[in-house]
């Protein structure tokens, strides 16, 4: 080898040397960092470990309930649940799973009948080899399916003995579908992926139905899967608060009925209903239907408290309140109509009919007559209209009530000076023209009149309750103690009994309770088209609105129908919305009734003739004396001054012969008379007025008799 060989050969050697000793000093020191990582660093990247694969998941509440009045479920939470499987659970052993598998797998394809049991166990021996930690074993489940699950063979061993991993989601319902839905609320998803209260009770006591948060420490799994940990609970949720609403139910489906069946028969665009409890502000009913393009009514917008348009006839009232207030005129005052029409600046007003001639202050609103109302507005505030308008700003006209609810229309009486102020303001204004307000502002004022002045703000809240227990109570707040004199409330109260005993609303009066209120037509204004809709047409809104009964006022109501098809007229269209209303919670209401008419004369109550086992168990049960004066099986009811006397009914023993049927109830003849082999045909309703065949006549099998009942 020469000289030259060996020197690269040398240095070949040192190189690769040079390489090796890099490699070794490179594994030391990545020996040393794992070392150093692993022993000095432990703590710190067992905690960064911990940190990427646990955190704290946040567990929503259970939403609280809405009751009506009576503690009827209008709105709750419904929880359904969603169950999978940890089939890795350190604590589920191969011996315990093959010696339950049959028996899981047998259980769950009986309780959800989806499966077989053969396919259920396949299933999951799959998924175990696979080592799924979060098998969905079903979706959707009931408590009830629930509870049976849990006593499943390995899933009684618990979560984390038994691998179950339960997941509770809650759904929104309302028991009675779409009743009050738009004053009810419903719930949105916002940017945080929570479920809160958008409108309505849901959207204005969201803080109390939705309770407080809590907070769980999940684990990271394979696959991205979060799993609760064991002692995993850092913060318990706490339920949401329930609500007492003031809603009755059964007057509530009144109401809804009532105005459902004339919004079809006038094929109107939409309507609203309110019922409010007079002495406290308490809305009993509230409805706001609108007509899809389906032709069907559903409720999509809260037009009584969201609608502000021009009340027409209805404001009148406001207008001579002020009037009278002022003492300007007096109820007795006359006016002249001129045979209904009047000119203001060059523009017509016209009455609904003509030929009233000259006629009073009350009479001018009995009739609803604009001529007459607008001259007592005009002729004493055109030299100083300020007055007239802080006059209404006075009834708080000018001002929203502040509900809870969100979302209440803007009223507007505007103000001399402003852009949209001419001439022809304030008298068009005195008739319900130019002013905007909602139906609950004007129903709101109504009732400040029923309740001998005193304006109450409505509401439909009573009680917020925690697990059964009230913890607040919410009563009617008062916006003003007195809207005018009490001579003044006295000479309105009387004008509005006299619309309906008199007036425009005759057609409201009955024999058995009094009603005071108003009438309304407006025409009403689209946007810049003035009152023509897009087809040329003008478009009205009828109302009515008032309180019953108008000597003891217990409860107020508006009705308002937008764009009704068949008739304009407030007493044909909104009044008879109003009358059902009135007249079925008048007949459902006892304490209504006046017990001082003097034609009342406390008498022992009797019922129609019928069995008498049977009426003895009821006289029995309510008290009330009774004497038989026979032993027969039916028997006719008497009053006998301090009791009942139970008397024989003609021919009723003689299977032969047709009974005396007078004074029955259709039940009882249709079992008599059958049961002889009559053919029965009824007409009316209530007792046995009159037979067809004479009592004490003989019949044949077979042969028909007619019952008329009154």
């Amino acid at each position: 080898m020469t000289e030259e060989n060996k020197n690269i050969r040398k240095d070949l050697i040192w190189r690769v040397n040079f390489v090796y000793f890099l490699i070794l000093l490179f594994a030391f020191a990545i020996i040393g960092r794992i070392l150093f990582i692993q022993v000095i660093q432990k703590d710190i990247w067992e905690t960064k470990a911990q940190e990427l694969s646990r955190k704290d998941i946040i567990v929503q509440p259970n939403r609280g309930d809405i009751t009506s009045a009576d503690g009827k479920l209008l709105v709750s939470s419904v929880p359904h649940y969603e169950v999978h499987m940890d089939l890795k659970s350190n604590a589920l052993t191969n011996d315990i799973f093959e010696q339950n598998i049959d028996s899981l797998a047998w259980c769950l394809s009986n309780l959800f009948r989806d499966k077989s049991k053969k396919e259920y166990k396949r299933r999951l021996i799959n998924a175990r080899k696979l080592g799924k930690r979060y098998y969905l074993i079903k979706r959707n489940i009931s408590y009830t399916e629930l509870k049976k699950l849990k006593k499943f063979p390995i899933y009684r061993r618990g979560k984390y003995k038994g691998g179950i991993i339960i997941e509770q989601h809650n759904k929104r319902i309302k028991p009675f579908g779409s009743m009050a839905s738009r004053t009810l609320g419903y719930l949105i998803d916002n940017n945080k992926g929570e479920r809160i209260g958008r409108v309505g009770l849901e959207g204005a006591y969201n803080k109390e139905l939705k309770g407080k948060e809590g907070l769980i420490l999940k684990q990271k799994l394979s696959g991205g899967v979060w799993m609760e940990i064991d002692g995993g609970v850092q913060v318990e949720p706490e339920d949401g608060k329930d609500l007492v609403s003031t809603i009755d139910v059964r007057l509530q489906d009144v109401a809804q009925n009532a105005l459902l069946s004339q919004l079809q028969k006038q094929e109107a665009h939409h309507g609203t209903a309110v019922l409010m409890e007079v002495a406290t502000g308490e809305i009993k009913a509230i409805v706001n239907l609108s007509r899809g393009t389906d032709g069907k009514y559903r409720e999509k917008f809260n037009y009584a408290v969201g609608a502000a348009t021009e009340p027409g006839s209805t404001f009148k009232l406001a207008s001579l309140m002020v009037a009278l207030e002022d003492g300007v005129v007096d109820i007795t005052d006359s006016i002249d109509t001129y045979n209904g029409v009047i000119e203001y600046y060059g523009v017509k007003m016209k009455d609904s009919h003509t030929g009233l001639g000259k006629i009073t202050v009350k009479r001018a609103l009995e009739e609803s007559s604009n001529v007459a109302v607008s001259q007592i507005i005009n002729e004493n505030y055109k030299k100083n209209p300020e007055k007239f308008i802080q006059r209404l700003y006075g009834l708080g006209l000018n001002q929203k009530l502040n509900l809870k609810i969100r979302g209440e229309g803007k009223p507007e009486i505007k103000y001399p000076g402003s852009k949209s102020w001419s001439g022809l303001s304030l008298p068009w204004m005195s008739i319900g023209y130019e002013t905007k307000l909602t139906p609950l502002q004007i129903l709101t004022f109504y009732n400040a009149v029923a309740n001998n002045g005193v304006m109450i703000k409505p509401h439909f809240v009573t009680k917020i309750k925690y697990h059964g227990k009230t913890i607040k109570e919410i009563k009617g707040e008062i916006i003003n103690p007195s809207i005018c004199s009490e001579s003044t409330l006295k000479k309105v109260q009387e004008m509005l009994k006299g619309v309906v005993e008199e007036g425009t609303a005759r057609s409201l009066k009955n024999n058995n309770y009094t009603i005071a209120g108003k009438t309304g037509t407006a025409q009403v204004a689209n946007l810049n088209k003035g009152y023509k809709n897009n087809k040329g047409n003008k478009t009205y809104q009828a109302s009515f609105v008032g309180y019953f009964p108008a000597d003891k006022p217990k409860y107020s109501c508006i009705v308002v129908v937008n764009s009704p098809q068949k008739s304009i007229y407030g007493s044909q269209v909104a009044g008879p919305v109003f009358k059902e209303i009135a007249d079925k919670v008048y007949a459902t209401s006892l304490d209504m009734i006046d017990n001082n008419n003097k034609d009342y004369v406390e008498t022992v109550p009797y019922s129609r003739n019928s069995n008498k086992i049977d009426l003895e168990n009821v006289f029995s049960s309510l008290n009330i004396p009774y004497r038989e004066n026979c032993k027969d099986d039916w028997v006719a009811t008497v009053n006998a001054g301090d009791l009942v006397a139970l008397n024989e009914i003609d021919y009723i023993n003689n299977e032969n012969l047709v009974p005396n049927l007078k004074g029955m109830g259709l039940k009882d003849v249709i079992y008599l008379l059958e049961n002889r082999g009559l053919k029965v045909s009824v007409d009316g309703y209530g007792t046995v007025a009159w037979q067809s065949i004479p009592a004490g006549r003989k019949f044949n099998e077979g042969e028909k008799i007619r019952i008329v009942l009154r």
